[in-house]
């Protein structure tokens, strides 16, 4: 470590010993812009503080579960851990994560797609996992062409590093096929069966990566992942190297076998049967792709369900809270197929529901909250669902039954800096949505609603964490 490093690394955790013990505040990200701004290459200069390597976590959705489920299995294997917890998924955020201590075994690291140029360069990881990419923030990231070009840049300038992809994602396969193309080492995930699940009216990623034609899918999961293949040319899903098969989603949580391509090809694999008990349909994909990755660097079926078995969502994703006698459920939805898969998750609630929805544009959410009419927020209405509903297969002669009618949605509300838009949304799908100006407020005037309902409260990302503030403060987090 050179003179320049070390000022800049002490400089840095100057700063957070004074965040954390004057100012009482987390110390997430102000270190690693400190140190940054001292030596703009401190993170590849301390990635040898991770004696085994560093993994990196991307992708649209899901980045923080599926990194700090994955970090809690490396741990539990026996190795010691850095990692960016709080979702701190900028440079700043993983310069900090490197900071503090001697150095681990391992670093694990989430990334924020955009990020990945100024990250993965100096880092070099051993795996990039790529989750799934979706239209998200379009005035920050622009369109989905853009980011696959920054993470082909950023895994260009990293040669060794393993692509571990969603290979049920046409357009992480678009990435993967470019990565493979320069020479690169590639490893897919996805699920090996239809969930049948509820399709989404508006999808990205329809048209071929490679030539530009229609893609068509034997089924379809949700937003535009399923088993797709180009009706031009030989684009199309890869064979997987990790799958799910048997996969049960339930309001009680996840289970699937998870297999392992064995060396000698599919004849030589392995399975493990994994469950938690949280999560939707997507949280297959982020668990399988956690297990993927976590089985890569060594960790064992048996090790990672341990994990599973005693993980417990406390960073307001998927968090529940007990306020008064009420379970209120807590939980992130920042972009359209993220939002879709909330909802999916909440209609499955057999009981009588209230959803609160809060949406703010701060310059993290994004100041564009035009992606709000591409959320299916029609399914809320009351009388959504009288004749069913087809699944997701992607083709409209697939001959699949429809989805049972799904219980009612009885209350909603919004609020958020952008609360009137959402009403105005809301009027457009056919649903009243008075405003509540804090989660307080919206159970105050549940009034006599009875206390068995479910409650549901849905925030893009400036409005998390005050939520998951006044929760706590309100009750607490029970699992």
């Amino acid at each position: 470590m050179g003179l320049r490093t070390s000022i800049a690394r002490g400089c840095g955790l100057a700063s957070a010993w004074a965040l954390r013990t004057l100012a009482h505040r987390g110390a997430s990200t102000l270190p690693g812009r400190v140190a940054l701004a001292l030596d703009p290459h401190v993170i590849g200069e301390l990635r040898d503080k991770c004696a085994s390597g560093t993994i990196v976590v991307c992708g649209t959705n899901g980045k923080t579960t599926t990194n700090n489920v994955l970090a809690r299995a490396v741990r539990q294997s026996g190795a010691t851990v850095l990692c960016n917890w709080a979702g701190a998924n900028m440079a700043t955020g993983v310069a900090s994560a490197l900071l503090p201590g001697r150095g681990a075994d391992w670093g694990v690291f989430e990334n924020d797609e955009l990020s990945t140029i100024a990250i993965v360069p100096e880092l070099h990881p051993r795996v990039f996992v790529l989750l799934n990419l979706f239209r998200d923030q379009l005035d920050r990231s622009g369109e989905i062409d853009r980011v696959q070009d920054v993470i082909v840049r950023a895994l260009a300038a990293s040669p060794e590093t393993t692509l571990l992809y969603n290979g049920d994602d046409p357009l992480c396969e678009g990435v993967a096929a470019r990565v493979r193309d320069a020479g690169g080492v590639t490893r897919a995930f996805g699920i090996a069966e239809s969930l049948g699940t509820h399709a989404d009216r508006v999808t990205g990623g329809g048209f071929c990566q490679r030539c530009g034609a229609p893609l068509r899918y034997a089924y379809r999961q949700y937003g535009q992942l399923g088993d797709y293949h180009c009706t031009a040319c030989d684009f199309g899903r890869p064979r997987l190297d990790f799958s799910a098969s048997d996969v049960a989603v339930t309001t009680d949580g996840v289970s699937f076998d998870a297999w392992r391509m064995g060396d000698e090809g599919a004849q030589g694999g392995e399975t493990t049967r994994l469950s938690a008990s949280w999560g939707g349909a997507y949280m297959v994909y982020n668990l399988l792709a956690a297990w993927a990755a976590a089985t890569i660097v060594g960790v064992t079926g048996e090790q990672f369900q341990e994990v599973l078995d005693t993980y417990h969502p406390e960073n307001g994703r998927l968090q529940h809270f007990d306020v008064d006698g009420r379970r209120v459920t807590l939980n992130l939805a920042k972009n359209p197929t993220g939002f879709n898969q909330n909802i999916s998750m909440l209609m499955a609630d057999e009981r009588p529901k209230v959803v609160y929805v809060v949406i703010n544009d701060d310059y993290n959410d994004g100041k564009d909250v035009s992606w709000l009419w591409d959320v299916d927020f029609e399914r809320l209405a009351p009388d959504a669902g009288k004749t069913g509903v087809p699944t997701a297969s992607g083709e409209p002669d697939a001959g699949e039954k429809p989805v049972a009618v799904p219980p009612p949605v009885a209350r909603c509300f919004v609020g958020g800096h952008r609360a009137n838009d959402m009403q105005v949304r809301f009027k457009y799908a056919g649903v009243r949505a008075p405003i509540a100006t804090s989660v307080a407020d919206m159970l105050d005037r549940l009034g006599d609603v009875p206390r068995d309902w479910g409650v549901y409260v849905l925030t893009n990302y400036s409005a998390l964490w005050p939520a998951k503030a006044e929760l706590e403060r309100m009750g607490e987090s029970v699992r």
